[in-house]
């Protein structure tokens, strides 16, 4: 009967966890699903992509997610990013063999107690041939709800960021545009989001 009893607790503790990870694509998410790939168990706010002797301007992005209030902050929210080396490749790593599309400047963070994170990596490039801006590619994962895009970083003093490109973006998490500073030779900037804000079908 013991036996019996703690495999029923194990098996409903087992359904509980299985339930609070809800691996559901929200509003549409292209590729989205290879965030899960190469994860690791555990993930810090703050977190470097770039690796030494990476080329490229060193740049270092800030802030903090918000529940749905847009006041609240969310902790234990997983943010997801990925972007292209300087020459504007998604270029994978040395023996990479988790998610090659998204090349090597990829990684996670998971946001603290304030809903703080902190992401260090390097500027990436427009694609080549190409005019589109610069950007970082954000997709946003709660454990109980599901994974989604949101608003991809842009940089305010891109010369391929148009008006048009401007008017453009859909404010998924808030608006993705971001002002840059430059302070020891180190881009700086800070990018809010708000959880589910204009995401089709968050609830």
């Amino acid at each position: 009967m013991i036996k019996q009893n703690l495999a029923a607790i194990f098996l409903l503790a087992a359904c509980a966890c299985a339930m609070s990870q809800n691996r559901t694509a929200i509003g549409g998410c292209e590729d989205c699903d290879l965030m899960f790939a190469g994860m690791p168990s555990t993930i810090s706010w703050d977190t470097q992509l770039s690796p030494a002797g990476e080329k490229g301007d060193p740049l270092v992005i800030t802030g903090t997610i918000f529940k749905s209030d847009g006041r609240t902050p969310a902790p234990g929210v997983i943010l997801y990013v990925y972007h292209t080396d300087m020459g504007g490749e998604y270029s994978p790593g040395p023996g990479q063999q988790d998610a090659r599309r998204h090349g090597h400047l990829r990684g996670w963070v998971k946001t603290d107690a304030q809903g703080r994170y902190r992401i260090s990596t390097i500027r990436p490039g427009s694609y080549p041939q190409g005019r589109n801006p610069q950007h970082i590619h954000p997709i946003i994962y709660e454990a109980n709800k599901g994974y989604y895009w949101v608003d991809e970083f842009l940089f305010d003093d891109d010369p391929f960021l148009t008006e048009k490109e401007r008017s453009a973006q859909p404010g998924r998490g808030g608006k993705g545009i971001i002002k840059l500073t430059k302070d020891g030779g180190v881009w700086k900037g800070t990018r809010d989001i708000v959880l589910g804000k204009n995401v089709p079908g968050y609830k």
